[in-house]
């Protein structure tokens, strides 16, 4: 008797094709019309190398796109308020404008994939990032108005957006069985441009000092440039990558999509907005032992470091014990975590502080993995109530993988809104106490939430999930 099929394993796709393998043929802009990865001597043979090589040069486009998304966690670190004039609910508005246009811009730079190729939208995002960073290089001195510094800074959004078009370009590029691998690797690497361009402002704190934050840019213009140029040569476009605008129209009215968005809000949100206002939080909170902008990037880097290197192990430990479960355990901890911060703030000890706030970070990266690992198992467990009810297994199999993508695409949009709220938060909370201490209230209170939902959507004993 053969063994019944799991919630979450992906259900077979019909792969049969009358033409024997080839080699993908090329046309003008370096188009391939012919990609069947789920064929293994077609992969083998022709499609690993060509998908490995894309996938290389994606995480490094996506990996600089971070950096410049979240420069201005580092940049108002070089702006003294005795020099700039700029308080601080005024550095926590330069935060927040590229964190809201990133999340804006993602749903087109999803659709832009198909629209003019992957390899196409990556020369043309990667060529976006030298608008912000030289814009930036050229307006950045004492007497600036805080006018230009928020429009350049909301430009720096625009490197949010390459992670969506990047996670859909390679989706198309691997076959099932290792897309969770080729998506977590280039997720992953495009994380750690947020701990890395903080490690880059603290060299240049370290060694020019903080009037030169100009060298920061500088570093920057050649790599945006290697991106461009490389994705040029080496990258491709695929003929069948083609959006599917009605699994998007169809996401929209699927209540599991606006509840995974809630939950990635939690997750991804926390994550982002906690690495582009930790510096400034440091430094608000502890001013005595952060007096200088040198020591607090001698610390905001490893939180953000962290939650991008341990991201994969949220989807282990989902692939392993179920995704809702993860991450239902994983909002009891953060709203610990958050716990543990607010009683540091109340007893001013940093050492406290600064572990609370670390396991946030470490915490919200498992849940970056353990949600996304929650979304293709939604919809394969009603593919599975589909055949069951006497419903083409083919065909709930391709809605599944169809909604499965379209909600990725959505749920990254909403979710880095997220980091707009804490950033909005921690504004408002400096603002009206001189502390962060209702802000983190407010995130004690939204994790509670997210464990309730989880729990009664995908975890209780009456949900119609239950085994995702």
């Amino acid at each position: 008797m053969a063994a019944p099929t799991r919630p979450d394993q992906t259900m077979p796709t019909d792969t049969t094709v009358a033409a024997p393998p080839a080699p993908p043929s090329g046309r003008r802009g370096k188009w391939i019309d012919d990609w069947r990865p789920e064929e293994p001597e077609f992969w083998e043979s022709t499609g690993k190398p060509v998908a490995r090589r894309n996938l290389f040069f994606s995480i490094f486009s996506e990996h600089i796109g971070f950096s410049i998304w979240s420069l201005w966690s580092v940049l108002v670190l070089f702006l003294p308020e005795a020099v700039f004039g700029i308080d601080p609910a005024g550095k926590f508005l330069l935060t927040t404008l590229p964190t809201a246009l990133g999340a804006f811009v993602r749903l087109p730079y999803t659709f832009a994939v198909a629209k003019f190729g992957g390899r196409n939208w990556t020369i043309i995002s990667a060529a976006l990032l030298l608008i912000p960073t030289i814009a930036t290089a050229v307006v950045l001195e004492p007497g600036v108005s805080f006018t230009t510094l928020l429009v350049v800074s909301c430009l720096a959004g625009v490197g949010g957006g390459n992670f969506a078009s990047s996670m859909a370009n390679i989706n198309a590029f691997y076959p099932d069985r290792l897309k969770g691998w080729a998506l977590g690797l280039n997720a992953g690497g495009g994380n750690l441009g947020v701990p890395v361009v903080q490690l880059v402002g603290l060299l240049v704190l370290a060694t020019v000092g903080v009037d030169h934050p100009r060298v920061i840019l500088f570093a920057y213009i050649p790599l945006i440039v290697v991106a461009a140029v490389g994705a040029a040569l080496v990258m491709d476009n695929l003929t069948t990558a083609r959006n599917q605008p009605r699994a998007m129209r169809e996401a929209t009215r699927e209540s599991h999509t606006w509840i995974m968005s809630f939950l990635y809000i939690g997750t991804f949100g926390s994550f982002i907005g906690f690495g582009f206002a930790f510096g400034q939080v440091l430094q608000n909170q502890f001013a005595e032992s952060f007096a200088t902008p040198l020591a607090a990037a001698s610390l905001t880097w490893l939180g953000p470091l962290l939650g991008s290197l341990i991201r994969p192990i949220g989807g282990s430990l989902a692939d392993r014990f179920g995704g809702a479960r993860i991450t239902c355990w994983n909002f009891v901890a953060m709203a610990l975590g958050a716990g543990v911060v607010w009683t540091a703030s109340q007893l001013e000890s940093l050492p406290l502080f600064v572990v609370g706030f670390v396991l946030l970070f470490v915490l919200s990266g498992i849940g970056n993995g353990s949600t996304y690992k929650m979304i293709p198992a939604i919809f394969r467990s009603q593919a599975l109530q589909a055949v069951a009810a006497g419903g083409d297994p083919v065909a709930a199999d391709r809605r599944a993988l169809r909604m499965s993508g379209a909600l990725i695409g959505i749920a990254g949009a909403v979710g880095a809104f997220g980091g707009v709220l804490v950033n909005l938060a921690f504004r408002q909370s400096f603002m009206t106490t001189g502390t962060g201490d209702s802000a983190y209230l407010v995130f004690i209170a939204f994790y509670v939430v997210c464990v309730v939902v989880t729990w009664v959507v995908y975890l209780r004993p009456r949900a119609l999930h239950g085994a995702v």
